[in-house]
Order: structure tokens, then C-alpha cells, then sequence
């Protein structure tokens, strides 16, 4: 805990007594909401149905916003300005929420507005004309505890923020990720209240917070641009749902509740049935498949050999095949494929209407639609440039080899197009089985075939690393006109068909203007724990710069060797000790052990909890057995890790895993092996 100098009863008495009139004025204005009556249009016209419904929308989200929560305090910071800095106001409190007395007077400022700003920027060097910045502690329970000052206008005290911080940040967790906002550092805030515009990417090492950055840049992007976002919508693609339900109360506690958080797989919703092999999912989530896909779909094209002859009556009018492959052609260079399919027709058709004008008739868009509709036409455009579907594209590109290879190119290996092609393909196109990584390939053809409308307002991807090209164009389609926030660490890319560098996840997005900014001040986890995991660094991110963390914490790492035989009898002490202590505890493993040592911990009487299997593991036990490859994005209070070297054996980029793995813990980590320790780390224990 910070020690800070007594706190008058009578003060500290008085600012209770503020929380819980804003409590109350908070509860007021979430009546009024809930009480007005809804404006209703009258008719039936579908523009009118749709502002009735877009009307009881925006009504429901409000009023959802305006719950209080009982264990999110209301307000966290005070500002006291010099007099007249604000008119009528030289003291306000900051919030997660505007906050209003019945006549309207301001009692809790929302920390997005621009008055709330010096909060997080203010220093004894550029005060902002802000006298002394207070920031308050809670319990759990939001019960207010106690308050730090910190006066800008004196020497002393330099450290009080960072003590709070210390603080703030070490106070003990259970259950879903806590907000951030009263200790966002300033290089988290202008990341925070960056413009829409352009893109951000975020490179952020091990608790550094850039999770925390892009949610709520989410909701500061909704405070300044609500009502250009909220056309398109704002969404956030996570990992895994155990990641997405452990962030899930961070917006809701910030009054956003209308932004969906959800995974790649929801969002591009085509079924996925089947699994691939490593190299084959590899292969097809490079960027190269987009050309291969793109050659395949075209091939379908043929060079008509006839033209067609039209009767009308007694009249005959002949396209001849030269002008119908130079009809062809030019349609190839500008457009897409199934607008092509539909213009064909209606140029074989118009230059039919051609020869009827200079016949002397006078045909009009009838007549013109009358022809493209015809049976010759339809025959001809069925030959030349038939209908398909992705499916029957990619059907035939893991069937057949020479149509692969026609269409790969010099794109890609022998070995590489192996892999690829199906041992035993599927009789049909319409009973084929597909992957995660066909579902993106399908995306590209169906783009391909036909551009996709609509655009999302904002999309933020977490764990951004671990997305290949493939993947990221298909977000990119939708988010065209939109924005995007990059979240990742590719030190911790674990995928191997991850995209690489930034600049080139930024190409795939289609937002080659986007900014790349670093987090690398680790706020979140021990300096012990960071300068041991970034041992594994010139292996797996020779590129990136080391971390720094900013707090040490006493007996923060310990790596404890046992034999076989001892191994489950030195967890369980382990997890025992670890429980002793306040806060989350987590037991971090190779997935193929996990449930083994979850079943041990509970024959021990431990009574935890596999992630995973509910959804609200976090929510329900302090102590959660967690499958490495869900381990990304979580933080514990302490974390055991059992045999590193198993974890790194499970999959190709098993040293990437196992960094994430070490970086999970925000105050202690021990590691308990019986097999040698990987080489980097072995050194060092």
C-alpha cells in the first residue's frame, strides 16, 4: 500500500459524502432516461419502421449506460484549478461518466473530455494552471478508502505518483480485466486520444497495457466520434472467447455497451468444419494466395469461339466472335467477376440494339433487356464466362494439380502446392469440409466474385501478431472506409503463419498510412519477470528493443527444480503458497498436461478451475489452470509455470509461447520444472 501523510476524518468523511450524492444524481438521471417516453412515427413506410427501432435502440443503450455498477467507483481523480481556469468550476472530479445535480451543474466530469486531460498530462513543469491533482483509492467493493494528493505547484513529492500507481496496479485482482483509467501514463494517453484517423498500430511489450490503451481508445473515439462510428459500428476482434471474456467489463464499466467484442471466426462467418495440418495452413494464409486465388477464379473466363445470332421476327442480327473477345477482354480490366458475368450480357446485347438502329428501328431499354435476357445470349455468356462459387473454385484448386499449379504459378514451391491439394478431395464442391484458414480463402473469392458493401465505423484487432496476411485482408474488407486500432507484441507471435512486420500487417488492412507507436515501460509486470523473459528475445524478436519494467517487486521470480517423481507433490505446495497470498493465481502449462495437473491440484483439495470450459472461470475461483495457448492477453497476481520445456516442444514456435507464458504474472512467478529448462533460460536459473 502507498503510505501517504493522515487524512483528516472530516475530509475524508466529506468526499464520501460527494460519492454518494453522485451516486444518487447518477440513479436520478437513470430514471429520467428510463421514464421518457420514446418518440414513435406513425405508418408503416420502412424508413419510418427504421427510425422507430433506431429510436428505441439508441433509448435501451442509454439507459444501459446509466446503470451504476456498485463496484466501479464513480470518480477516481480531482483537479483543483486556479481560480477562473474554468468558469464557475475551479474543481472537478473525474470519472468514467458525466454526472449532473438536478439543475444541471456538473459533479463528475467524464476523464474523455478535454478538461479532463492536465489529469493525466499535468506536471510540476507544465501545470496547466491545475493547483494539486488528488487521486482516490477504493476497496474492491468501490468503498472509498483514502486519497493521495499531489500538489503541482511544490518540489517535494515527486514519487507520489508513481507510488499510487505502484499501488493501483498491484492491488489484488479476481475475476475480468479492470480498467485502466486511473493510471493511464502519458504515452498510454496520446496513444488513447489519438485522432480517427489514420490507423494506429501499437507494438507494446509484456504489460505495457495495450489492451487497455485500445479499449479505451474505443471509448474515447465514441465520446468524440458517436455519431460517425455508430453508422458503421465498432467492433473488436480478440483471440479466443477466454481472452474476450476477460476484457468484456472494461467498456461497460466506462459506459459503453454497444461495441461488439467478438473472434475472427464470428466475424467472418462462413462454417468452418475441418483442420489443417501446420504447413498447409501456413501456406494458405500467405499473402500469396490472393494471387493464386485471383488467377484461379479468372481461368473460368474462356475466349468465346462463336459470336451469337439474333432473330426478331424475321430479322437476323449477327455479333461476331472478334467483337464479342474484344467485349471480353475489356470487361477482364475493369471489373469484378460476377458484375462482368452481368455487363457481358448487357454489351453483347446493346451491340445487338446497335444493329437494329442502323436498320432504322428505334429500339429502347426494353428491347435492350429483352435480348441480354435471350436464350443465344445466355447461352454465350454461360460458355465464355460462366457462374461459380467460391466453394467450386477452391473445390477444384485442392482437387486437381495442374489447376493449382496453372494457377500458383511461379507463386509457389512443389512442395508448397502439396501441401495444399487433398489427399482424398470430396466428390462435390457442395460436400466439401472446410478449415479456419479455407473460410479466408472463400472470403478473398467471394470478394473477388463480387465487391463486399458497408464498412465498419472502427475495428480494433488484439493480438494482432498472430494473424496472417490472409486473415487481415478479409478484416480489412470491412473496414474500408473505416479506421482500424492494431493492438500485438511480435515477440509474442505464436502462429506460424503469422503476417510479420507491422508495415506489412498495415499493407494487408489496406492502411498503408497507419502509425506505428511503441509501448515498451512494462507497468504491469516485475522487472525480475521481464529481464528473465527477455532473455528468450534475440531468438524469437532479434529486432525489438528490450522492455523496461518500472516496478520491482520482492521475491517476484523463483524457479524451482524437482524430479518426476516430486513434480505434482512441488505444484501443489506452489499453488499453496501462492494462494496464501491475495489476488488471482494462475497454474500456466502445455496443453497436453493441463488437465492432468488441474486433476492433481483438486485431489489435493485446491478446488480449481480449468479456462476454457465455462466461459466465467476467472469469475467463480481464484485459482484457474490455464492451457498455454489460452494464456495470451491474461494477467494473474501470481503465476506457476510448469515444465517451460514442454511448452516450447508442443508447437513450431513453442519459444514464442513460452514468452508469453512468462509474462502473465503482475507480481509473482515461479516456475517449477523437471526437464532442463530451454538454453536462454537455463543459464540464468
Amino acid at each position: 500500500m502507498v503510505e501517504s501523510v493522515p487524512i483528516p476524518p472530516d475530509e475524508l468523511s466529506a468526499e464520501r459524502d460527494f460519492l454518494t450524492a453522485a451516486r444518487s444524481a447518477l440513479a436520478r438521471m437513470h430514471r429520467d432516461v428510463e421514464g421518457r417516453e420514446v418518440p414513435m412515427i406513425g405508418g408503416e413506410d420502412n424508413d419510418e419502421r427504421f427510425t422507430n427501432e433506431a429510436n428505441q435502440r439508441a433509448h435501451e443503450q442509454r439507459t444501459l449506460a446509466l446503470v451504476d455498477m456498485p463496484d466501479v467507483p464513480l470518480f477516481f481523480g480531482r483537479l483543483d484549478y486556479e481560480a477562473g481556469t474554468i468558469e464557475e468550476l475551479d474543481r472537478i472530479y473525474i470519472g468514467r461518466r458525466h454526472v449532473h445535480d438536478g439543475n444541471g451543474a456538473p459533479l463528475v466530469i467524464d476523464w474523455r473530455a478535454p478538461v479532463s486531460v492536465p489529469f493525466y498530462r499535468a506536471t510540476r513543469s507544465d501545470r496547466q494552471r491545475v493547483l494539486m491533482r488528488r487521486r482516490y483509492g477504493f476497496s474492491d467493493v468501490a468503498e472509498l478508502t483514502g486519497y493521495e494528493d499531489e500538489p503541482l505547484t511544490e518540489a517535494d513529492g515527486a514519487d507520489q505518483a508513481d507510488a499510487f500507481l505502484r499501488a493501483e496496479i498491484e492491488r489484488p485482482r479476481t475475476g475480468p480485466m479492470r480498467d485502466i483509467v486511473a493510471t493511464i501514463q502519458p504515452e498510454q494517453d496520446d496513444l488513447v486520444r489519438a485522432p480517427l484517423h489514420p490507423t494506429v498500430c501499437v507494438q507494446g511489450a509484456p504489460g505495457t497495457g495495450k489492451t487497455a490503451v485500445g479499449l479505451h481508445r474505443v471509448a474515447y473515439l465514441l465520446y468524440t466520434e458517436r455519431e460517425r462510428l455508430s453508422r458503421g459500428g465498432v467492433v473488436i476482434v480478440g483471440p479466443n472467447h477466454s481472452f474476450l471474456s476477460y476484457i468484456r467489463k472494461v467498456l461497460p464499466a466506462l459506459g459503453e455497451v454497444d461495441v461488439r467484442q467478438i473472434t475472427i471466426d464470428e466475424l467472418i462467418t462462413l462454417p468452418a468444419a475441418a483442420t489443417d495440418e501446420p504447413e498447409s495452413a501456413r501456406v494458405k494464409g500467405d499473402a500469396r494466395m490472393a494471387g493464386v486465388l485471383h488467377r484461379a477464379l479468372w481461368s473460368y473466363v474462356g475466349k468465346p469461339a462463336n459470336g451469337i445470332l439474333y432473330s426478331k421476327g424475321s430479322q437476323r442480327y449477327r455479333v461476331h466472335d472478334y467483337e464479342v473477345v474484344d467485349i471480353v477482354a475489356a470487361l477482364r480490366e475493369s471489373t469484378r467477376y460476377a458484375p462482368g458475368r452481368n455487363a457481358l450480357a448487357q454489351r453483347i446485347a446493346h451491340a445487338v440494339l446497335v444493329l437494329m438502329e442502323r436498320r432504322g428501328e428505334s429500339p429502347d431499354d426494353r428491347v435492350q433487356n429483352a435480348v441480354a435476357r435471350s436464350k443465344p445470349v445466355k447461352e454465350l455468356v454461360d460458355a465464355a464466362w460462366p457462374r461459380v462459387a467460391p466453394e467450386q473454385v477452391l473445390h477444384r484448386l485442392f482437387s486437381d494439380a495442374g489447376f493449382l499449379a496453372e494457377a500458383a504459378g511461379d507463386e509457389l514451391t512443389v512442395d508448397e502446392r502439396a501441401a495444399l491439394l487433398w489427399n482424398k478431395p470430396p466428390r462435390s464442391w457442395k460436400s466439401a469440409k472446410w478449415s479456419e484458414a479455407d473460410t479466408m480463402l472463400l472470403d478473398e473469392l467471394e470478394d473477388l466474385i463480387e465487391r463486399r458493401t458497408g464498412s465498419l465505423g472502427h475495428l480494433v484487432l488484439d493480438e494482432a501478431q498472430d494473424l496472417s496476411a490472409m486473415q487481415l485482408r478479409a478484416l480489412g474488407r470491412r473496414c474500408r472506409t473505416g479506421s482500424v486500432t492494431v493492438l500485438g507484441d511480435l515477440a509474442q507471435a505464436t502462429t506460424p503463419w503469422a503476417a510479420g512486420p507491422w508495415e506489412r500487417v498495415l499493407g494487408h488492412l489496406e492502411k498503408t498510412d497507419g502509425i506505428v507507436a511503441e509501448l515498451d515501460r512494462g507497468f504491469r509486470v516485475p522487472d525480475q519477470i521481464i529481464d528473465f523473459a527477455a532473455k528468450l528475445l534475440p531468438q524469437i524478436a532479434p529486432t525489438l528493443g528490450v522492455p523496461r519494467g518500472v516496478r520491482s517487486v520482492e521475491e517476484a521470480l523463483s524457479v524451482v527444480r524437482t524430479d518426476h517423481d516430486a513434480l505434482a507433490d512441488t505444484l501443489v505446495a506452489s499453488c499453496r503458497a501462492a494462494l496464501a497470498g491475495e489476488g488471482s493465481v494462475a497454474l500456466i502449462a502445455a496443453d497436453e498436461q493441463i488437465a492432468q495437473l488441474r486433476d492433481a491440484l483438486a485431489d489435493a483439495g485446491l478446488e480449481p478451475a480449468l479456462l476454457g470450459e465455462t466461459g466465467d472461470e476467472m469469475d467463480t475461483t481464484r485459482l484457474v489452470c490455464v492451457p498455454a495457448t489460452l494464456a495470451k492477453g491474461l494477467e494473474f497476481d501470481a503465476v506457476v509455470v510448469v515444465e517451460p520445456a514442454r511448452i516450447v516442444a508442443a508447437e513450431p514456435r513453442g519459444l514464442h509461447r513460452l514468452y508469453v507464458v512468462l509474462t502473465r504474472a503482475v507480481s509473482r512467478l515461479r516456475i517449477v520444472h523437471a526437464e532442463p529448462l530451454p538454453t536462454a533460460l537455463s543459464r540464468l536459473a
